[in-house]
């Protein structure tokens, strides 16, 4: 499954429902370069003001390994939402919408001190992972970014 899902980081793409399990798969995956995993969602506005800094990121940095997913916290029967808002924002990074209602179930294997408030994103490189539970603008992002180079 984690070889289908990074496929899609290339291009504007649809977005992919998973659960848990797939995403956990990316998360412990032990692929080189950095993985950025960002919480999102549809009606977030702090999220929304954020996003198009993830996808410079990715942009970016794509060629030195860093790899960005976003994942979207809106409820899977708004699919079609989330669709035509990746559309309109041509979004190019991995968009997933995660199919797990139950957050007390998998919040803390994410992050122990996380609430399940977004934004929040998680950074993972050669078994290091750092956890924020806020939002980012750009210069504070890359900083972030550069500290794991």
């Amino acid at each position: 499954m984690f070889i289908e899902l990074s496929g899609s980081l290339a291009r504007a793409q649809d977005v992919k429902v998973i659960k848990f399990n797939d995403l956990k798969a990316i998360i412990d995956s032990k692929e080189a370069g950095l993985k950025i995993i960002n919480f999102w969602a549809t009606w977030c506005k702090p999220c929304l003001v954020e996003l198009p800094f993830f996808e410079t990121i990715s942009e970016k940095y794509r060629q030195k390994g860093v790899a960005v997913y976003l994942v979207s916290m809106d409820f899977v029967s708004e699919i079609e939402r989330v669709r035509a808002f990746v559309k309109k924002r041509e979004l190019k990074s991995g968009v997933f919408l995660l199919n797990e209602p139950d957050y007390d179930k998998w919040i803390n294997k994410v992050s122990e001190s996380w609430s399940g408030s977004i934004p929040a994103t998680l950074m993972i490189k050669a078994g290091e992972r750092k956890f924020f539970k806020k939002g980012f603008d750009l210069p504070e992002l890359e900083k972030e970014v550069k500290l794991f180079e």
